[in-house]
């Protein structure tokens, strides 16, 4: 996958993990970090799930510093080089 079709599929992730709450165009054009567009705890917890799922990786939040789950490029650019 390319990086822009990763971040489209986050995108998409992050509508479904949201309930709808934040349109996929929204979360992948708006530069912003996705709590500042209301992604909520649940959601993140949604996210996390579904990224694990659909990329097969393994996010451990204990090992890192997840900020990233914030920011949709950064999401991005660490799936794009695992």
């Amino acid at each position: 996958m390319t990086r822009d079709e990763i971040t489209q599929r986050l995108a998409e992730l992050v509508a479904e993990a949201s309930d709808g709450d934040i349109p996929a165009e929204r979360a992948r054009d708006a530069g912003v970090p996705l709590s500042v567009l209301g992604l909520t705890s649940l959601s993140r917890m949604r996210l996390i799930d579904a990224v694990e799922s659909e990329f097969g990786v393994e996010l451990d939040l204990g090992e890192r510093d997840w900020t990233m789950l914030d920011d949709l490029g950064a999401l991005a650019d660490h799936l794009e080089h695992r």
